[in-house]
């Protein structure tokens, strides 16, 4: 009996094939970003660094078990929970101790004279254990910086009432590239007076080594 040829395959079309299922993945996979902590590095300065009060650093400690000591307002150091950090840290950079050159009419804390005298001189420093865990890091940098974008949201709405936003929805604005040059131009300087008003001085200290 003879033998029946078997039928080709038409492969004419695979390689177009393989070409649309080549597009297909490339248009439709996400493509995971890390994102890191926005901070930008001060300028290096000659000069010898200025004399800072101890009563205008508002000192953040956290050890290998997360747990944080707060150092501010004239006292030792104190344990806080995490969810109290951001009101304390307001009421720190809003305090407002100062006197005559150095007083604060924005302000509108306490205005303790062992606390802060001012949004220009309050300085918060961050120093954590290397056993800190990622999580608890992650969570105080954003409380601290939740704290200035605060006070930076009152003052902005306060200067700005006509625009109806406050300073983190007019810089997610201005940093959106679908947002107009004309319109831009109309936040850039706004945002840049509230940034010089509350300037964000957040200095974090090398981590402990754990014992």
């Amino acid at each position: 009996m003879a033998k029946r040829a078997a039928p080709e395959v038409n492969a004419g079309s695979m390689a177009d094939i393989a070409f649309l299922l080549l597009i297909f993945f490339l248009v439709t996979t996400t493509i995971e970003i890390d994102s890191g902590l926005n901070r930008k590095l001060p300028p290096i300065e000659e000069t010898d660094p200025p004399i800072i009060k101890e009563k205008n650093i508002f000192q953040v400690t956290v050890n290998r078990n997360n747990d944080l000591l707060l150092k501010a307002n004239g006292n030792d150091g104190e344990l806080i929970k995490l969810k109290d950090l951001r009101k304390k840290a307001v009421a720190f950079l809003d305090n407002g101790g100062g006197k005559g050159e150095d007083a604060c009419p924005k302000c509108k804390g306490k205005r303790n004279p062992q606390s802060s005298d001012n949004f220009e001189k309050a300085i918060i420093s961050l120093q954590n254990d290397r056993a800190t865990s990622y999580e608890t890091y992650i969570t105080v940098q954003n409380e601290i910086i939740a704290a200035y974008n605060e006070l930076r949201n009152r003052e902005f709405k306060l200067a700005y009432p006509s625009l109806n936003m406050n300073y983190v929805e007019a810089d997610k604005m201005y940093s959106d590239p679908k947002t107009s040059a004309s319109d831009k131009a109309n936040l850039k300087d706004k945002i840049e007076a509230i940034k010089l008003l509350i300037p964000q001085k957040f200095s974090e200290a090398e981590p402990k080594k754990s014992n």
